[in-house]
């Protein structure tokens, strides 16, 4: 309990940070969703852009898990994805080199969620019902994993606000700070996770949707993808089940 208890300290020592961080990341995504609902054909292209971009390459795997009704291999892929890529690489590892640069990567993913995740249709109405809690979760972490990069580049840069003599000093200063932010960002994740993979697979088919395949870039975007309930292949579209069906009835007519 104590590295928890140290790591709310953190936040407390830089509350109204960790606010203003809050308002501005939460704003940004009702913004976007706010625009996106008055042009959806722009969240369509999003989707279908991202979409094919998952369907190849390592992250595939992520897609396949949710696709194919593996709950425990989806809460591994994703919380793997979230910490290393959603975080570490997407937020912290661009403030190492630049101060500050995290929070820019850590605005657009905002945006980005805003873009994709705004309830245009009934299929994603019904699937953000359930999915903003894990908005919720994952956006925690998110704005935890910012406001860290805030903290190593204001010791950077003012070395004094860290307790600190030399910029070097600062820049460790910054580092130790991080780190103690970063097991809640981490425990965060872990509980997105968990609700995540159960949310897609077992609670969205339950409240009458189909089975979707949640991934995200950089765990900011989602991914709607139909999926079997009791198989591993795609389900068709709703238009190739329809031309499906109609050539069927034609081929049984004919034979008749």
């Amino acid at each position: 309990m104590k590295p928890i208890q140290r790591a709310w300290r953190v936040v407390g020592e830089y509350r109204r940070a960790y606010i203003a961080l809050n308002l501005v990341y939460y704003g940004l995504v009702a913004a976007a969703m706010t625009y996106v609902a008055f042009n959806p054909s722009l969240q369509q292209s999003l989707l279908s852009a991202v979409g094919s971009a998952f369907s190849e390459g390592p992250l595939s795997a992520l897609v396949g898990a949710y696709g194919g009704g593996k709950l425990i291999l989806a809460m591994v892929l994703t919380f793997v994805v979230n910490v290393a890529v959603g975080s570490f690489v997407w937020i912290t590892l661009p403030s190492l080199v630049i101060p500050f640069s995290g929070l820019l990567a850590g605005t657009y993913r905002a945006v980005l969620w805003g873009l994709v995740l705004s309830p245009t249709t009934r299929e994603m109405s019904t699937a953000m019902i359930p999915h903003s809690l894990t908005l919720i979760l994952e956006g925690q972490a998110y704005v935890l994993a910012m406001l860290a990069a805030y903290i190593q580049g204001r010791a950077l840069l003012w070395p004094h606000s860290a307790g600190a003599q030399t910029h070097r000093e600062g820049y460790l200063a910054g580092l130790k700070r991080s780190a103690r932010l970063y097991l809640l960002v981490i425990l965060l994740l872990a509980l997105a996770a968990i609700y995540e993979a159960v949310e897609v697979i077992l609670i969205i088919p339950l409240l009458g949707g189909t089975r979707s395949a949640l991934s995200s870039l950089n765990r900011g975007i989602v991914i709607l993808s139909r999926s079997a309930a009791k198989a591993k292949n795609p389900v068709p579209s709703i238009e190739k089940r329809s031309f499906c069906k109609e050539r069927d009835s034609s081929s049984l007519r004919s034979s008749e």
